[in-house]
């Protein structure tokens, strides 16, 4: 006669133990399955939509690829070359950008909110309707880019140059903008409010329907701007500034004494 080992009981001492012990496991498993970062599409090869968030993408050759709509939060892209590039729509957010090129790309509606980066080149792109809140991107070249409607709210661009670019109705406010290079750049409708514009370049602008409302102007170079539509400026702002003979100035204000300024500010 054959006889079979019984099973524990699962209401035996020793079977609900067991029992007790192997849903804890089994939560732990999928616990740990859930805390685990899904790193396999950081190997996915770059195409419309890639989710690469998080994802280290180094010093690579990027250049025209149609990366439209791709995830990039908190990537790190280091030196990578993106010249050329589709990125319209692409959510950028917290992303490193030290010494990446995106000359010429396509980054309409771009996400760059609190980006950061030195040396980052955007020159030739565009950039409709780009968001920077916040984003902290020294020294970065913005030259001859359409930056028309895209906002850079409490963004930290100091010594950044935005020379020729289209800036048309851009929100630059709470902006820092120290030693920035604006010559040449359409400027009509930004929003400069309690921005600051230390030492930055604004000679020969025209800044038509500007807001420079709390804006700080200690030794903007002014020579030659139109500020005669400008909206919110008031006399002790401009008295900090270098203006010239040839600055335009809103009725009820007036060229202060010092005006040109005996030297170029360093």
């Amino acid at each position: 006669m054959v006889t079979t080992q019984p099973r524990p009981r699962s209401d035996a001492p020793g079977g609900q133990a067991g029992a007790v012990a192997a849903q804890g496991l089994l939560a732990c498993t999928i616990l740990v399955a859930m805390a685990m970062p899904a790193t396999a599409k950081c190997g996915d090869s770059p195409g419309r939509g890639v989710d690469w968030a998080g994802c280290g993408k180094t010093s690579l050759v990027l250049a025209r690829e149609n990366l439209a709509g791709a995830n990039m939060q908190r990537a790190t892209l280091t030196g990578t070359d993106l010249t050329g590039a589709n990125l319209n729509g692409a959510k950028l957010s917290g992303v490193e950008l030290s010494f990446v090129r995106l000359e010429g790309a396509d980054l309409s509606g771009a996400d760059f909110t609190k980006a950061a980066g030195g040396r980052t080149v955007f020159a030739r792109a565009t950039l409709r309707n780009a968001r920077f809140e916040a984003a902290e991107l020294g020294r970065a070249s913005f030259a001859q880019a359409d930056l028309a409607g895209a906002s850079f709210t409490k963004a930290e661009v100091n010594r950044s140059s935005f020379e020729g670019a289209d800036l048309t109705g851009a929100d630059l406010s709470k902006a820092e903008l120290a030693r920035t290079l604006f010559a040449k750049a359409k400027a009509g409708g930004v929003n400069f409010s309690y921005s600051n514009l230390a030492r930055a370049d604004l000679r020969g602008v025209a800044l038509t329907g500007a807001n420079l409302t709390g804006t700080y102007l200690y030794l903007t170079l002014l020579a030659g701007a139109d500020l005669s539509q400008v909206a919110g400026l008031k006399q002790e702002q401009l008295d900090l500034a270098c203006g010239s003979g040839e600055t335009k100035l809103p009725p009820g204000l007036k060229a202060p004494q010092n005006w040109p300024c005996k030297e170029t500010p360093e």
